[in-house]
């Protein structure tokens, strides 16, 4: 069974304003990195906070043990373990009793910062004895069950009626006691967070200040192209010049674009009015003169009607190929280049004299092919054989009767591919022979009127082609108009 092939194709989102994606896109940015700034700085704070409290615990630790001592009674370590709670107007502090009852007694002056004073309501100690059977704690300690007495030196985290501590433990030799100093874990979480919410306040600060000068910025940055927008809207539907002023460098592409394209556009609308203005100019003489001959048909004798309606029969043929050459001369004006692809120019050649061979025999033309039968070029084989034909139209309409036309193709001195089309007619006025490929422009009056438009096509398909155009009055008499290709490779 084939395989269904899948329509759905990946669309790209479309930045609707590039002023709100661009604010956007850098606010996101700056909220982004302010969290995961935070976010760093939470853990690295919180690991230093619990490194100062560390430090902290260890030096409650060396203070307690330097004034506890064999001599020191259990009221005194109870004191001591006591004197750890809540801070408030009516109890004095671990600090307090230690400066003014112990430290005197000892002669130690070791008084504590007021930091240490502040943090002792969330300290606690405990004293045990070697054998375990004295124990001696805070209040926070006390209780049902008790807390374990420490099973080895150093720092432990332990959880006591379901709050964690970070707790020192350190034997003291001289008093052989076992002290222990902790302070709560909640302590910990509260200075990491209400710093980290300290600089969030901060960040989110700075978020706002660096947001409003990021507007302020893309703004000023989307100046120029409003700039350009209101110069472009403010033009009328007639003015296609140029977009002129100083822009960014980032903007020249999109000027050059626009300027490139009202030009297009503007040779579109040329092309438009020269095409209106060429079937006016064209259309309006034949008309006239087949109005006259239809009023001579219907008012006039047989003889002056049959000659009339002679002459009607050869105005419409007239208009018939000005109509035709009109609509090729528009079509070559406004359709792109196409694909050039390698053809053999003798076939070209050859289609097109067949199909001229009868107006060549109405005017007792001779009409052949001659020259080489291989002649690759490359080139848009329709229009190829566009201008061939109008070259040789060219040649049957503005020769005398009984004359030869020759469709010649060689290559000249450089090795380039040519056709020439060659009469032995009148050929054309040496001041005129470089104006008679303008629109309208004829060289001489021929048998059969034309319209002046036959080598104005051929001009125009000529740029298309990569090839050029020479006119030129032969010795013996008549014209020679040779198409000669710039190049034998594909463009």
């Amino acid at each position: 069974m084939p395989r269904r092939q899948s329509n759905s194709t990946t669309t790209v989102p479309t930045i609707r304003s590039i002023r709100r994606y661009l604010t956007r896109t850098v606010l996101l940015i700056l909220l982004a990195t302010s969290a995961v700034s935070l976010l760093v700085a939470y853990v690295l704070f919180r690991a230093e906070v619990k490194q100062v409290h560390d430090d902290e615990l260890r030096m409650v630790s060396a203070v307690v043990t330097g004034v506890v001592d064999s001599g020191t009674s259990r009221q005194q370590l109870g004191k001591v373990a006591h004197q750890l709670m809540p801070l408030n107007s009516s109890s004095a502090s671990l600090a307090q009793y230690i400066e003014e009852e112990l430290l005197p007694r000892h002669k130690h002056n070791m008084p504590l910062s007021p930091a240490a004073r502040y943090r002792e309501s969330a300290l606690a100690v405990g004293f045990w004895s070697n054998d375990g059977k004295i124990g001696i704690f805070s209040p926070v300690w006390e209780g049902s069950p008790a807390f374990e007495k420490p099973r080895r030196e150093g720092f432990t985290d332990l959880t006591h009626n379901n709050k964690s501590w970070r707790v020192y433990s350190h034997y003291d030799h001289d008093s052989q006691l076992w002290i222990a100093v902790g302070i709560r874990g909640s302590v910990q979480e509260a200075l990491s967070r209400n710093t980290v919410l300290i600089n969030w306040l901060l960040d989110a600060i700075a978020v706002i200040i660096a947001g409003l000068f990021v507007f302020g910025i893309i703004q000023r940055a989307m100046q120029p192209i409003d700039e350009l927008s209101t110069q472009l809207s403010r033009r009328d539907d007639q003015d296609l010049t140029p977009v002129n002023g100083e822009i960014p460098e980032e903007l020249h592409e999109l000027k050059s674009s626009i300027n490139d394209f009202m030009a297009r556009l503007d040779n579109a609308l040329q092309r438009e009015r020269r095409f209106t203005g060429d079937a006016a100019h064209e259309l309006r003489t034949p008309l006239a003169a087949l109005k006259i001959h239809l009023d001579n048909i219907r008012s006039g004798d047989r003889e002056s009607a049959s000659h009339s309606l002679e002459k009607v029969n050869q105005g419409i043929d007239r208009l018939q190929r000005v109509i035709a050459q009109l609509l090729t001369l528009a079509r070559v004006d406004s359709q792109p280049v196409q694909q050039l692809t390698r053809i053999n120019l003798y076939t070209v050649a050859a289609q097109m004299a067949g199909e001229m061979l009868p107006l060549a025999e109405r005017h007792q033309h001779e009409l052949s092919v001659t020259g080489l039968d291989r002649l690759d070029i490359y080139a848009d084989p329709t229009e190829v054989g566009v201008l061939l034909r109008n070259l040789i139209d060219n040649a049957l309409r503005y020769t005398c009767s009984g004359s030869t036309v020759e469709v010649h193709l060689a290559y000249d001195d450089q090795q380039r591919p040519t056709v020439a089309v060659l009469d032995n007619g009148e050929g054309i006025d040496p001041q005129l022979i470089d104006k008679v490929t303008e629109r309208f422009r004829r060289g001489a009056s021929p048998r059969d009127s034309g319209s002046g438009l036959g080598l104005s096509i051929v001009e125009a398909l000529l740029k298309r082609q990569h090839a050029e155009l020479s006119l030129k009055n032969r010795p013996e008499g008549g014209l020679e108009a040779r198409v000669t290709w710039l190049t034998t490779k594909p463009q």
